[in-house]
């Protein structure tokens, strides 16, 4: 139904720990006809890359916040007016005036002598609190102060790109990629000393080509022949946060174990058919190591678990992580299965093609991507035999599943003779916190999930 009078679009609070969210690209433009429920823009939040749809049909009557801005949730991104309606083309700056122009020719002429004289620096303001406020008066959102926090940085040393001034995500992060600037402190007046001899010529080296001086903080770098730039997004971004932190919080270790498939492949192989006839379901391998996982689980809580403080949290339940990869490989979510332990093959099945299409179609909500307890990533479907993969915070581990290749195997035959047979063997890998878990933990574990698969029968679905 056309809209009547003119709707506003705001921010959408994507979640109860989201407060802000990146404006990535607008999917229709100033004076275009939009259906309601239509994708109006894509947005990027700390949790997840989502679009926003329309809340009316009409026209795209304004924009108000530019792709690539930072805003907090509730603020107006733009208007839908009745077709028809006076549209508003996007506001540009006007060139500077001569006057302009002429002063300011006039300070970049200027020589050293006639810079003002530096003021005194200000004392430091103190570190955020973990509602966003410092001083009483500078305010940063709960997301900008908890990143501050956590990398001991004061707000107030950093130059703010958003509305007002104010601090954003993206300029804490630029801040602490870079460091703070140097401070440059005037030395005192020394005794004249001698002039040092002169030194002795430098002996011949081999010519070597001077690297490139870094670009100062907040302006992009210069491409040297044959390269190309590409700006990192906030999913990358917040990919390599999260990551980096994994790997400075936890104590990684991997161990791997050899699975023969053999039974898995019969049972799929059955099943693939009715699944997809009667459910348009692929019970794929991941599908059936995810069922096995959930069961194993039960009997090694600490897998499942996580520290907390000089606590361990131990749970009655499985909610099973799926990484996803999106953007032909330039970006990576990780949806969420909640109480997996409930459902039986089919419903990991059908919840395993859910979350993963919805990812992909950009559908998910930060509440899809968090209270993950257990993680399985499956790099194996593009033919890799061994991984570590990084545990995802939180949790105590994460498991890798590899490609199903037939391998020769020894078995044995009717009389107990060991033989050579050609068998579908698969590679698990389990990455684990050894803060936590144990190598012998982990061992059990990985020998027990093994053994459901390999005994895998059909009342196990």
């Amino acid at each position: 139904m056309a809209t009547t009078s003119v709707l506003e679009v705001v921010m959408p609070q994507m979640g109860v720990s989201v407060s802000e969210g990146t404006i990535t690209k607008w999917l229709k433009q100033v004076g275009d006809t939009v259906e309601a429920d239509e994708s109006l823009l894509e947005i990027s939040t700390d949790k997840v890359d989502t679009e926003v749809p329309s809340p009316g049909t009409g026209v795209v009557q304004e924009i108000l916040v530019p792709e690539g801005e930072t805003v907090d949730v509730g603020t107006k991104l733009a208007t839908i007016a009745p077709e028809g309606a006076a549209v508003t083309a996007p506001a540009e700056e006007p060139p500077p005036a001569p006057a302009t122009q002429e002063a300011a020719r006039e300070v970049e002429a200027a020589s050293p002598a006639e810079s003002p004289a530096p003021t005194a620096a200000a004392p430091p303001t103190p570190a955020p609190a973990a509602d966003g406020s410092t001083d009483g008066k500078t305010f940063v959102s709960p997301v900008v102060a908890k990143i501050a926090a956590e990398h001991g940085v004061d707000p107030a040393q950093v130059q703010g790109t958003g509305r007002g001034g104010r601090v954003t995500k993206k300029d804490i992060l630029g801040f602490i990629e870079s460091g703070p600037p140097a401070t440059v402190e005037e030395p005192a007046a020394a005794p004249a000393a001698p002039p040092p001899p002169a030194p002795a010529p430098p002996a011949p080296q081999a010519e070597e080509r001077p690297a490139p001086a870094p670009a100062p903080r907040g302006e992009p770098a210069a491409a040297e022949p044959g390269e190309t730039l590409e700006p990192v997004t906030a999913m990358r971004r917040g990919i390599a946060e999260h990551m980096r932190r994994s790997l400075d919080t936890a104590a990684h270790v991997t161990s791997a174990i050899e699975v023969d498939m053999s039974k898995v492949v019969a049972i799929r192989a059955k099943l693939k058919q009715e699944f997809q006839a009667s459910y348009g379901v692929n019970p794929t391998y991941l599908s059936f190591v995810a069922r096995a996982v959930v069961d194993t689980l039960r009997d090694y809580p600490w897998i499942n678990g996580e520290l907390r403080g000089d606590q361990i949290v131990t749970r009655n339940y499985v909610n099973l992580g799926f990484a996803v990869e999106l953007a032909d490989g330039k970006g990576l979510i990780v949806p969420v299965v909640k109480h997996a332990e409930g459902l039986n093959l089919l419903g990991i099945a059908r919840s395993v093609t859910d979350v993963a299409q919805r990812a992909r179609d950009k559908k998910l909500l930060p509440d899809d991507v968090q209270g993950g307890t257990f993680t399985i990533t499956n790099p194996g479907g593009y033919g890799t035999f061994h991984g570590t993969p990084v545990i995802s915070q939180p949790q105590a581990a994460i498991l890798g599943t590899y490609a199903v290749v037939k391998r020769p195997w020894v078995v044995q035959d009717e009389l107990g003779e060991d033989v050579i047979a050609i068998r579908p063997i698969m590679n698990l890998t389990l990455t684990y916190d050894h803060r936590l878990v144990d190598g012998a933990l982990a061992g059990r574990f990985l020998r027990d999930l093994r053994a459901r698969l390999e005994s895998w029968g059909e009342s196990d679905y």
